[in-house]
């Protein structure tokens, strides 16, 4: 029998049109990201709190630096990480070695209580799991399909939204319990629910048949016959091909550098929201709420809160449905993490509620981009989908305008903040206006760079493949947070507009030359849409 997508016959049951194991990635990848945002939201803030508010004092320009460097290495070590499990562990066990150790890194940090040790020790296990998890969860999408056409890049779009659910909850929650209860807690949260995340992908991993096992593992998966038949038919294919798969493995390997090389400016000016946006939104914008004011954003919170919260409970649901029978461990300790994290909302909430003057979290920003990509990753999976759906590489240069069209609606509304000033109170809407087209953005060029590198590349190379791509990601990373930690002197000098200024003019510029480049690129495609 001819299954329509890879792994088991429970993976044949859909969920939203797409195979039920994308939602057990999708639930995985969640909460890793969870843990992930919800630690980044608070790490600069809890650097630069005061001593007297249970931080450590450092300045923005060293908070900055250490931010570069951690969220620089995540996205390093998955190289090493797509490398180890292409070669010798599977996916699904690199999977979970990894989130086990980013278990162990969160659990680490909310002990910096005790001393500084415990801090750094979480932060070099996150790094390292990161590379164990991160490329390889991604390389298993990809597995799901049969077909390089435009239902994965649906999938990868439903996949990215699960990460920005995790995201969306993790800053929520981890940032709102790290700012208002104890810093301790909100690191010590995001590493329970990364624990739930691994518990939960390894109890359904069967979902996925051979998808990910070990090399040897995966062979073992075949009988006889089918390894015999597959042999054959690779030593036909090798002979036809032969001539002219070296110059189109070659030209698709450009592309993906290409892409790569782009997607480093997207980042460097979009990673800005973890660090420079933060300080932002931390000194420089009106966060108190009075009267009216108080009252309009706690119904909004609200709505915003438990609308998402709604969806994805739903999705949820529908993912029992096909898979309880088969995989119920699994689905009760997934539903068992929904109703504790609906717990903490409600406590949340009530608390913000019974507030007459409740101060807008610094860390609360951040959530709206998770927000903004929860509400508008359907209407882009449908765009996909549909005849209007552009090349990768228009795709690439529409998010890089988008996202220098945020910054500079920052650059405007910080233009009557006097030069050197410490504080402003700028209008919210700035931000909130801002996360809106950098998350468009987004959306036109993170989950395509995932299906692209998954489409483009060799088949016993795609963990490398992804690895490499996260190696952009690094630059990105490194180069967003050495750049921020200049905020300070850029301000005394140039003024606030002007540093936003820069983040606006150099990633529009960059996406017209990728719109020049398009044409070209497509044609090295070699047909790969």
């Amino acid at each position: 029998m001819e299954y329509k997508f890879g792994g088991s016959l429970t993976n044949q049951k859909t969920v939203l049109g797409h195979p039920s194991g994308l939602f057990v990635l999708f639930f995985t990848e969640m909460w890793e990201r969870f843990s992930y945002y919800g630690m980044r939201a608070l790490l600069v803030l809890f650097l630069v709190a005061s001593v007297f508010d249970e931080g450590w004092g450092w300045d923005r320009a060293d908070a900055l630096t250490l931010y570069a460097f951690y969220t620089g290495l995540v996205y390093v070590t998955p190289i090493f990480g797509g490398l180890i499990a292409d070669k010798i562990t599977g996916y699904r066990k690199a999977v979970v070695i990894g989130a086990l150790l980013m278990t162990l890194g969160h659990a680490s940090m909310a002990l910096e209580g005790l001393t500084g040790t415990f801090f750094y020790l979480g932060l070099v296990l996150l790094i390292i799991g990161n590379g164990m998890f991160k490329p390889n969860i991604s390389s298993m999408v990809g597995k799901l399909y049969k077909t390089e056409d435009k239902e994965k890049d649906a999938g990868y779009t439903i996949f990215y939204m699960g990460i920005n659910a995790g995201a969306f909850l993790g800053i929520l929650l981890c940032g709102y319990i790290g700012e208002s209860v104890g810093w301790h807690y909100g690191f010590g949260l995001a590493g329970i629910f990364m624990f739930v995340g691994m518990l939960q992908f390894y109890f359904a991993q069967e979902i996925f048949g051979k998808i990910g096992l070990s090399p040897k593992g995966a062979e073992d998966f075949d009988d006889a016959m089918e390894d015999a038949l597959e042999e054959t038919e690779d030593a036909i294919e090798d002979t036809i091909e032969e001539a002219k798969s070296s110059r189109v493995v070659s030209d698709r390997l450009i592309v993906i550098g290409v892409l790569a090389f782009f997607t480093i400016f997207f980042w460097w000016a979009f990673e800005q929201a973890g660090g420079s946006m933060t300080i932002f939104a931390a000194d420089y914008t009106d966060r108190v709420l009075e009267g009216d004011g108080a009252l309009i954003f706690k119904i909004f919170n609200t709505l915003l809160t438990v609308i998402p919260m709604i969806i994805i409970t739903w999705v949820l649901g529908m993912l029992f449905k096909q898979t309880y029978t088969k995989f119920a461990l699994s689905n009760i300790l997934l539903g068992l993490s929904f109703v504790i994290i609906w717990a903490i909302v409600i406590w949340m909430l009530y608390r913000q509620f019974t507030d007459p003057a409740p101060e807008v979290p610094a860390s609360w920003f951040g959530i709206l981009n998770s927000f903004f990509i929860i509400a508008f990753a359907p209407i882009f999976s449908k765009i996909w989908e549909s005849k209007l759906n552009p090349s990768g590489p228009v795709k690439f240069a529409i998010g890089l305008i988008l996202l220098g069209i945020g910054f500079g609606i920052l650059a405007f509304g910080s233009m009557g903040i006097p030069l050197g000033a410490k504080t402003a109170s700028v209008s919210m809407i700035f931000l909130i206006l801002a996360y809106l087209f950098h998350t468009l953005g987004e959306l036109c060029v993170s989950p395509v760079g995932l299906s692209y590198v998954s489409k483009l590349s060799p088949g016993k190379l795609v963990g490398l493949m992804f690895g490499i791509w996260f190696v952009a990601n690094f630059i990105a990373n490194t180069a967003a947070g050495l750049t921020g930690r200049y905020i300070d002197p850029i301000v005394e000098d140039y003024g606030m507009a002007t540093f936003f200024m820069i983040f606006t003019i150099i990633p529009i510029a960059a996406g017209f030359i990728m719109l020049a480049l398009s044409r070209l690129l497509v044609k090295m495609m070699h047909g790969i849409r």
